[in-house]
């Protein structure tokens, strides 16, 4: 590195061109990055959805899950199969190794489904991989004036889509809300019986009609022409005259009608809508999509009569936002440590010498980020956020160590030279041991190495370029700016001298007192809950009203639209409100499904409403709800909400044990402390009316397919009306409302009509609603809804209540949810932790060439636990996993005070004892020690006192536990490094020592004599 610092000196001309190339590369770099929410990432898993709208879940279970899970049990890299079966849909979830290529296990599955054959009814499964570019950009909604008919609805409705999808940067669509124009043809069954006309006649009324034929090639009129045949029929009018029977037409013996069909629910602030989820294509920039989408809104909204569109939400105001929010806290972050250098040095100059770095730095980091293909996003900002007060430590120990030597000497070239040489060695392996930190988060797999990856990189790239900016053009901007500097000469402070001397005299007093703080500070921290993030300031909140699996649909759309109007009359805390109900082939696509009996609502709020208030109101309306469950999250409309559940999974070969084990588990959790709620899949159940044939009287076929006729809606055909086809629906002639009406039905069977009490037994059952498959076999999940700032501690206390359990033979309980993956997640930052410190102890044995120094050194983490721990018991905030990731970032940080110190400690032993190159090495780094650390905790403060987007690994947390780490592990440095480092070297030093007082002995006998 000294070769680099001579390097800048022979080359001036060519440095102060790099520079100016690196700042004009950093600002076209921030220009042409794509700004993204979050960086590119596959996640692992692959989801398949079918509907069938009208099948019990038990139907849905053997028919539908049980053959996709056969046909998919043995697809390459498959790790885990999970299923959920309901009523009306089947969904079935593969999770993937992290080296399995994600779009040829799609690809894979899609072939494989498609040649499963399902039953009628079921629609054709969809088959989807989520990834990150799937998060949505725009939600537009689309509302129509009073007065259009269907038929103009749908054209408006059809060319609002085409316009979307045209739009730059726009990818796939899902469509909520949407009905469908269709003729329903209701029997009139006493008509009907009166002129002797059974109902299956009204099923071909369509039959041969509709028909466009070529009769072929005749010369009329002396000219060759073509012959065609037309029937269709164009109006609702001639349907309504077509004859049944001789003297009979359609309307005389059924109504005939136009209605909407649809299939879900959706509406925006009381009123009908349709919702457009519009995702950006993979290559496309969401802020330049966003923009387009309302750039298309807008001109539809003009040019089309008749409509209202609406952009509800767009990530492009989001994305900018966190780019905005982030990029004020790194400026701020830079401002606070130009501040405090300022304090420190008391000198301008030298103040611009050093700030230099950060936009130099910053500029040649985005370069590289281009290079490297990162986006511009929250995570790599927040890389910044955290890197910036860094930035200037190499910076401040060279130009300190400049400054200091030129309070003694006078200026010249080699002075300036030498004093950088002095500390090179100091700051490169700070640098690297800061950078080795990061560097094993590239060996995590998966999606977590995708968002770890871009902020390691973005924080190595910035300390890096740090490094090489410290080594050239500091030196050679110093040598430029500080000639002719005379400034008072900066000597060490002798009581803090004493202290250190005293310290060292009575080792054990400082060792002891810190480790007894470190214990303190561990035990302290395994007490703490550890929780899910704190979501106070949300902006988002996701309520949701889920009826028993019983309750009749219109009791649940009804109920549904009493809390929609209690939500949208809250005008002081809420900014719109969107509900959805129901299922429907758009949503499916994309595994959205849902209980047919769950209410969903997206409330967005008002800027500055606590969400966390806002919640607790709206669950106090429970009680005016009978037995629906209410309940509110904070959510984000691009992440998604946060869980607080916690699950245990039972799974065994016997039902019957399965569901005994469920039940003891069920009475084992409901006491536990921070347990709000506990069920199971097994007491949601709805009852089940199943006829049991007797074979020798009627064919389950045939009575299947005429009971369906007569208790469901029957397409029997379509017809074309404005150039649309519109399906034409034969409503159900019967509606049963109890036991006896279903008994009283009346089939056709070989030996004539016959009421279904004579064929068959009607046998009533109650039967779980839902039902959950583990790699193929059933199993009950109980989950149990707990406190989110005690989730670490409910988790482990709902882990021993199962493991206290006396399971039956052949059960296991299996506990996951959101503690389990916060534990997966601690478990691998832990491991990248453990790497993190042994690289950065190789580093410091290649640099030091020993391996006592880079021990000593390595007791500077403990010190940092201390600081880390203080700070988010003071703040009372709770842990969680960015604080987590603070702890990782210590690692590399609070070593750099030591590496600086111990540097200067083996240049003073080559002519001083230990304990004196210990103390002349304590006060001379201390005021860069103190001024590197005080920039670095001045420049996250923004990140203790602002705004955090929802999915940034940069939080307060995270800043809270480097901010209190940093602090202690500067103060103790000082102190216990030097004792460890004696302590280390303990003969030698004593030995020294020995010497001092034999030689100062035998002078002061020679001054007697």
């Amino acid at each position: 590195m000294n070769r680099l610092t001579e390097w800048s000196f022979r080359n001036k001309a060519a440095i102060i061109l790099i520079v100016i190339m690196a700042l004009a590369m950093g600002v076209l770099s921030y220009l042409r990055l794509p700004m993204e929410f979050l960086p590119a990432a596959d996640n692992p898993q692959v989801m398949i959805t079918a509907i069938g709208p009208g099948n019990d879940a038990k139907s849905m279970e053997q028919q539908v899950t049980g053959p996709i899970e056969e046909a998919v049990a043995f697809v390459k890299g498959k790790t885990e199969m999970f299923s959920t079966s309901g009523d009306g849909y089947a969904q079935v979830n593969l999770n993937f190794d992290s080296k399995t290529n994600m779009k040829d296990a799609k690809a894979e599955i899609e072939r494989i489904v498609d040649q499963v054959q399902l039953p009628a009814g079921v629609m054709k499964p969809f088959v989807v991989q989520f990834n990150t570019s799937m998060i949505p950009i725009s939600w537009v909604v689309l509302t129509f004036e009073e007065g259009l008919t269907d038929q103009q609805k749908d054209d408006k409705f059809k060319e609002v889509k085409a316009e979307l999808q045209r739009s730059e940067g726009a990818g796939q669509i899902a469509i909520g809300g949407k009905s469908t124009p269709t003729i329903q043809v209701t029997p009139l069954t006493d008509k009907l019986a009166s002129a002797g006309i059974p109902v299956q006649s009204l099923m071909g009324v369509l039959q041969g009609r509709g028909v466009t034929a070529s009769l072929g090639e005749k010369n009329v009129d002396g000219s060759a022409a073509n012959v065609v045949l037309n029937d269709q029929i164009s109006d609702i009018g001639t349907l309504r005259k077509l004859p049944i029977a001789p003297g009979v037409i359609l309307a005389d013996v059924a109504n005939v009608d136009f209605a909407n069909d649809r299939e879900s629910i959706n509406r925006l602030n009381g009123k009908d809508a349709i919702m457009f989820t519009i995702s950006k294509s993979a290559d496309a920039n969401a802020v330049k999509a966003g923009n387009a989408i309302e750039a298309t809104v807008d001109r539809l909204n003009e040019d089309v009569q008749g409509i209202e569109a609406s952009v509800v939400l767009s990530t492009a105001e989001s994305v900018v936002s966190s780019v905005n929010s982030m990029l004020r806290e790194v400026l701020l972050g830079a401002l606070f440590a130009t501040i405090v250098i300022l304090l420190f040095m008391r000198n301008l100059k030298a103040t611009i010498v050093t700030v230099v770095s950060i936009p130099l730095s910053l500029g040649i980091t985005l370069y590289l980020l281009q290079l490297s293909g990162v986006s511009l996003n929250i995570i790599t900002l927040g890389g910044v956020a955290v890197a910036v007060g860094r930035l200037v430590d190499d910076s401040i120990v060279v130009i300190e160590n400049i400054y200091r030597r030129l309070q003694k000497e006078p200026f010249s070239m080699k002075l300036i030279t030498d004093a950088t040489k002095e500390v090179a060695s100091a700051i490169t392996s700070s640098t690297l041991v800061t950078v080795a930190v990061f560097l094993p988060m590239g060996l995590l797999r998966g999606s977590l190495q995708a968002f770890l990856l871009p902020f390691a990189l973005t924080v190595a790239y910035s300390l890096l370029a740090s490094l090489v900016v410290a080594l050239t053009v500091v030196p050679l901007l110093s040598a430029w700016l500080l000639r002719g500097t005379k400034e008072k000469e900066h000597a060490g402070s002798p009581k803090f001298a004493a202290f250190i001397r005293w310290n060292l005299q009575r080792k054990w007093v400082p060792i002891l007192v810190a480790l007894v703080l470190f214990v303190g500070s561990i035990g302290a921290y395994v007490a703490m809950p550890k929780g899910a993030l704190d979501s106070s300031s949300a902006g988002t909140v996701n309520v949701s009203l889920q009826y028993p699996s019983d309750t009749p649909a219109e009791s649940v759309e009804d109920g549904g639209k009493k809390l929609e109007s209690y939500l949208t009359a809250d005008k002081e805390n809420v900014e719109w409100v969107m509900m959805t109900l129901g299922n429907s082939s758009e949503a499916a696509q994309y595994g959205g499904v849902s209980s047919p009996t769950l209410v969903s609502y997206i409330v967005d709020l008002q800027e500055g409403v606590d969400a966390e208030q806002f919640m607790a109101d709206v669950k106090k309306q429970k009680d005016g709800y009978g037995e629906a469950e209410l309940l509110a999250n904070a959510t984000d409309l691009m992440m998604g909400g946060g869980s607080s559940q916690i699950f245990v999974d039972v799974t065994g070969d016997d039902t019957a044990k399965v569901e005994q084990a469920a039940q003891e588990l069920l009475t084992a959790l409901k006491p536990v402390d921070g347990v709000l709620k506990v069920e199971s899949n097994l007491e949601q159940k709805k009852p089940v009316y199943a006829f049991n044939i007797d074979s020798a009287a009627a064919k389950g076929e045939e009575l299947a397919m005429q009971l369906q006729s007569m208790l469901n809606p029957l397409p029997i055909g379509s017809i074309r009306i404005e150039d649309h086809e519109t399906p034409v629906i034969l409503q159900p002639v019967l509606d049963p409302t109890s036991e006896t009406d279903l008994k009283s039905l009346t089939v056709m069977t070989e030996a004539g009509p016959k009421a279904m009490s004579d064929i068959a037994e009607l046998v009533r059952k109650e039967e779980p609603s839902s039902f959950y498959h583990k790699e193929g076999k059933m199993y009950v999940r109980v989950t149990a809804t707990v406190e989110p700032k005690e989730l670490s501690v409910v988790g482990k206390a709902i882990t021993a209540k199962s493991n206290e359990l006396k399971l039956p033979e052949g059960v296991a309980l299996s506990v996951g949810g959101a503690s389990a993956e916060q534990a997966s997640d601690f478990a691998d930052l832990g491991l990248t932790a453990l790497i993190s410190i042994g690289l950065v102890y190789l580093i410091m044995v290649l640099s030091f060439k020993t391996l006592r120094t880079p021990l000593a050194i390595m007791f500077s983490l403990p010190l940092a636990a201390i600081g880390a721990v203080t700070g988010l018991l003071i703040s009372g905030v709770t842990p969680d996993f960015t604080a987590m990731f603070g702890a990782l970032m210590l690692i590399g940080i609070v070593v750099t005070n030591a590496i600086v110190l111990l540097d200067r400690v083996r240049q003073n032993e080559e002519h001083m004892p230990i304990r004196e190159a210990l103390i002349e090495a304590a006060t001379t780094r201390m005021r860069p020690i103190v001024m590197t650390a005080v920039a670095t905790v001045s420049a996250m403060l923004p990140l203790i006192f602002g705004s955090h987007e929802s999915g940034s690994i940069v939080s307060q947390s995270l800043a809270i536990v480097v901010i209190g780490g940093l602090t202690a592990a500067t103060l103790l440095t000082l102190i216990i490094v030097p004792c460890i480092y004696e302590l280390l070297y303990f003969r030698k030093s004593h030995k020294q020592r020995s010497a001092n007082v034999n030689g100062a002995s035998m002078e002061a006998a020679a001054a007697a004599e």
